[in-house]
């Protein structure tokens, strides 16, 4: 295969059909080069970890489960380096392509598994999700994307950075593909579920996101409440400072558990960092760990309240994004501030572990505009089948004339 996009890890030949039989059959997939495969290094986005590492003995259990299924493994997919960052571009290896939005970074840190499925590279692919790795790259991007709920699927195999955040997540360029990996890594459909009948509007996580993208999601959100309810408003990030000290909260103990799993590592080898990822890692080092331990304390109050304000059959729905994918030849000051809201957004997912689903509903300037969805615990095949119900034919076989088509 070509790589076109610059998506794939250079010098890393990884392919391996699966089973001859099974529900993925003939698709293509790839994974972020945080997860296992049997004979390789898992370089994890910086050739110093790939230096310090032997090739991986066993592979990842879920990419094993894909295999199981029949799908195609085509290659290991760039990731910023440790999948510490959202912004797609490693010092090392270079930015991958987001070809929906021409000039602007993919987002990250599952920045290659997303330029290859939004350039057909492939039909799927595995990231992960820590502070919004699925859902960030996928609204820049113009892909549905998953980010499970926290501990559903297991992450053995797989590089961890911040354990009581982190989750595997995976991208289609529709959601019925997306549904399909979903069976097969949940091992579950949606028979027997709760399906979502009440819609709840995140008034304060709109208010992070650009005018323009609140005027292009606006028909979307119209439209599902036409589906659902009246949508009601609330507050997610009300009591405890709003949205953005919740996100606070959530960087100190992502940092310190960053630190600890990571620590060592990097005293000891000294590796090169790109100056971003260095100047994050450094700061990582200095987080007070009684003010990460009181935001622990914290976040367990937050999680029981977002829980009861989306039970079964509730969506909560906000942006996936405050803004359309900065230029990559933005400044370190200007992508640092962007981040700052697109981590407001992501936390209240992050913070409570439910699941989050974005949806490439509409453009800005061109480029793709997701619209997420937050379900309850445990709900996730019951929103991936949601998202294939809404975005796909109506319930009496016609396409709704509304409905986004992924290549802009």
């Amino acid at each position: 295969m070509i790589d076109s996009l610059g998506a794939f890890v250079p010098e890393s030949e990884v392919n391996i059909a699966g089973a001859e039989n099974g529900p993925l059959r003939g698709v293509t997939f790839a994974v972020k080069d945080i997860y296992d495969i049997a004979g390789h290094v898992t370089g994890c986005g910086n050739p110093d970890w790939a230096r310090s590492h032997l090739p991986a003995t066993t592979t990842a259990p879920v990419v094993q489960r894909l295999l199981d299924a029949g799908g195609y493994l085509v290659g290991k997919t760039i990731t910023d380096e440790l999948a510490y960052s959202l912004n797609g571009q490693n010092h090392h290896y270079g930015t991958p392509s987001n070809c929906n939005a021409p000039g602007r970074i993919p987002g990250g840190s599952s920045s290659g598994s997303a330029s290859a499925v939004a350039g057909g590279l492939v039909d799927t692919a595995l990231g992960s999700d820590t502070g919004g790795s699925i859902r960030t790259p996928g609204s820049y991007c113009g892909l549905f994307g998953l980010r499970p709920t926290h501990d559903r699927i297991p992450l053995e195999g797989i590089m961890p950075l911040a354990p009581s955040f982190d989750t595997i997540g995976w991208f289609a360029r529709d959601a019925e593909m997306l549904r399909r990996v979903g069976e097969v890594l949940f091992e579950a459909t949606a028979e027997g579920s709760v399906a979502p009948t009440r819609l709840l509007i995140a008034q304060d996580a709109f208010a992070l996101a650009d005018d323009a993208v609140q005027t292009a999601l606006e028909p979307f959100v119209r439209l599902l409440e036409a589906r659902l309810t009246a949508g009601e408003t609330v507050v997610a990030g009300e009591p405890g400072g709003g949205l953005e000290e919740w996100m606070w909260r959530f960087r100190k103990i992502q940092a310190r558990e960053i630190w600890s799993i990571h620590g060592e590592w990097i005293e000891t080898h000294k590796p090169k960092f790109g100056a971003e990822i260095a100047e994050r890692f450094a700061w990582a080092q200095t987080v007070d760990p009684q003010e990460a331990a009181d935001a622990s304390q914290a976040r367990l109050g937050f999680t029981q309240r977002i829980e009861a304000m989306i039970p079964d059959g509730t969506l909560l729905c906000l942006p996936s994004a405050p803004g359309i994918a900065p230029m990559a030849s933005a400044s370190a000051e200007s992508l640092r501030e962007h981040r700052g809201s697109v981590l407001s957004l992501n936390a209240i997912a992050g913070l409570s572990g439910l699941p989050q689903i974005t949806m490439p509903l509409a453009t800005v300037a061109g480029c793709p505009v997701g619209l997420s969805l937050i379900g309850s615990r445990n709900s996730d095949m019951a929103l991936l089948a949601f998202a294939e119900s809404f975005t796909g034919k109506a319930g009496n076989g016609d396409s709704d004339p509304w409905i986004f088509k992924t290549g802009f």
